[in-house]
């Protein structure tokens, strides 16, 4: 949300494409609505500067259990104070499905920060969800800052049972360097059918469509 300045578009985007999970980085936690059209907020971040957050469909899932992690630290962390607070995840009940999935909003360290702190964060912020809900089918959808070495970076998470999905266009391009696919999904127990980068706004980066199924339903299918 580039610091919260895109908060005026969240109403339109909930409107515009009736998502049942809205997740959030950049945002202003004190500033952070009940409701966002017909999502409701499960939880935010309160320890940092930046906040993240988990807005979800009431009408199909209820939140059980959420959290917020703290993940290893970089030097604009410990100068900046961005954030302490990296992922938030939620696990929820699909009363479509009937069953739990959990779902978790999360964003990695800048690029001044090396790609393998960012590695250590990934594969923390997946064993945390793993303690959320051992074997439960799981998607984390957010800001990775990982625009380079991305096949290396896919094996590697393979390997923990997780799988990376990259959007269909790049969803950064402010500066003439730093541009690519900054942002998008890796999901454990679920098929990813489509991630479609959406048209930019206020934001530094663009926001992302993703679409999932439990990879029963799709194996049912």
């Amino acid at each position: 949300m580039r610091k919260n300045h895109a908060s005026s578009e969240l109403t339109g985007l909930v409107e515009s494409y009736d998502p049942d999970v809205l997740c959030l980085q950049e945002a202003f936690g004190p500033e952070l609505p009940e409701t966002i059209g017909h999502l409701r907020l499960a939880h935010a971040t309160s320890a940092n500067r930046l906040d993240l957050a988990v807005y979800y469909r009431e009408e199909r899932f209820a939140d059980h259990e959420c959290r917020t992690v703290s993940l290893k630290r970089g030097l604009h962390d410990m100068i900046a104070a961005p954030a302490t607070e990296r992922l938030v995840g939620v696990r929820m009940h699909d009363r479509v499905r009937d069953r739990e999935i959990i779902v978790a909003s999360f964003h990695a360290a800048p690029l001044t920060a090396m790609n393998s702190l960012r590695r250590n964060q990934i594969d923390a912020a997946h064993a945390a969800l793993r303690e959320l809900g051992e074997g439960l089918p799981t998607l984390m959808v957010g800001d990775y800052n990982y625009p380079l070495f991305q096949k290396r970076l896919s094996a590697r998470i393979g390997l923990g049972g997780y799988d990376l999905t990259r959007s269909d266009k790049r969803t950064y391009s402010r500066y003439k360097v730093f541009r690519g696919h900054f942002d998008f999904a890796t999901s454990s127990g679920m098929v990813i059918e489509n991630i479609e980068t959406l048209r930019k706004g206020i934001s530094d980066h663009l926001p992302i469509l993703v679409t999932a199924s439990l990879k029963e339903r799709a194996a049912a299918a």
